[in-house]
Order: structure tokens, then C-alpha cells, then sequence
């Protein structure tokens, strides 16, 4: 047996072990994605990256895990955004308040929220609305920029349901127990 044949029986081997879950996900991406860039550069300004990157992160094949994903998502980034503009608020845009702002996310996130399914997403917001004004050199310009990349961040999430919930009625994915 030559090694192309070994590979193609792996690859039926994990098609009928995962069924078409792999196939659902990158077809949800690539809807989600073409829907998020779209949308964001026909009527807004607004770069797609950030939007396009979150819709991946918090994209799922099935509808009930990618509900949970975006509350998770959204929760922590909430926190995130929370903890960065306080940091703003007091004092301005510093480089060694980055540090402080992540730092305090993580903490929040980890014993307040307590939700640890994307719970990095807390520390990257803070990250994201303190760089924005320390870049930006002027804490209102930094603080729009931070609040527009956090709904740039929530709207890719919103996207990803969805895309999640459209497909699921559409081409609902078939359970362990239907396979047999």
C-alpha cells in the first residue's frame, strides 16, 4: 500500500468518525466571512480585520456551542472594554498602564465573570481600547477607536451565530446516534 492510499483511508477513516463537521465549519467560515467583510466595507469605514478575525473565533458549527461561545465572547469583551477605558479615564494613554489594564482583565474575567470558555477575550479588549489611544496619542481619539474595534469585535460575533443558526436550519448536522 502506497502512501496516497494510506492517506485517502485516513481521510474516509475521519469522515465517517466526524461525518461532515469540518465541511459545516468551513462553510459557515467562508458565508460569515464574505458576509462580515462585505458588510463592513460597503457601509462603514471600518477595517474588516478585526471583525472577520472575532467571526472566526467565535464561529461553530453547531448552533448550540456557537451561542455559547458569543455570550462567553461577548461578556469578556465587555469586561475587557470595561477595565481598558477605566484605565483611560484615570489618567490617559500610557504604555506602562497596558500591562496594568490586561492584568486586571485577567483577574475579573477569571474570578468574577468566571467564564472560561473564551475568557482570553477579556485582557486582548483591554489591550486593544488602551493601544488604541496610546497609538492614537489622545485619549477621546483612542477611546472611539478602542469602542469601534469592540463593536467591530461584536458585530464579526453576531455575524458568526448567525451564520451558525442559518446553516443549522438549512443543513442541520447529523447527530452521533443518526450515523449508526
Amino acid at each position: 500500500m502506497n502512501e496516497a492510499d494510506t492517506f485517502f483511508q485516513r481521510l474516509r477513516q475521519r469522515l465517517s468518525e466526524d461525518g461532515l463537521l469540518g465541511v459545516h465549519f468551513a462553510v459557515n467560515v467562508f458565508i460569515a466571512s464574505a458576509i462580515t467583510w462585505w458588510t463592513l466595507t460597503t457601509f462603514t469605514h471600518a477595517n474588516p480585520v478585526w471583525a472577520t478575525a472575532s467571526m472566526v473565533a467565535s464561529s461553530e458549527p453547531e448552533y448550540a456551542k456557537g451561542r455559547d461561545n458569543f455570550r462567553s465572547r461577548l461578556i469578556n469583551t465587555l469586561v475587557g472594554c470595561a477595565v481598558g477605558l477605566g484605565f483611560l479615564a484615570l489618567g490617559g494613554a500610557h504604555a506602562w498602564k497596558m500591562p496594568f489594564a490586561v492584568a486586571l482583565a485577567v483577574l475579573l474575567s477569571a474570578y468574577v465573570v468566571r467564564i472560561k470558555v473564551m475568557w482570553r477575550q477579556a485582557p486582548i479588549t483591554a489591550a486593544i481600547v488602551v493601544a488604541g489611544s496610546i497609538t492614537e496619542h489622545s485619549n477621546v481619539s483612542g477611546m472611539e477607536l478602542g469602542l469601534r474595534r469592540v463593536a467591530e469585535v461584536i458585530f464579526g460575533c453576531l455575524v458568526a451565530l448567525a451564520v451558525s443558526w442559518v446553516m443549522g436550519k438549512i443543513w442541520p448536522l447529523q447527530s452521533p446516534s443518526e450515523k449508526s
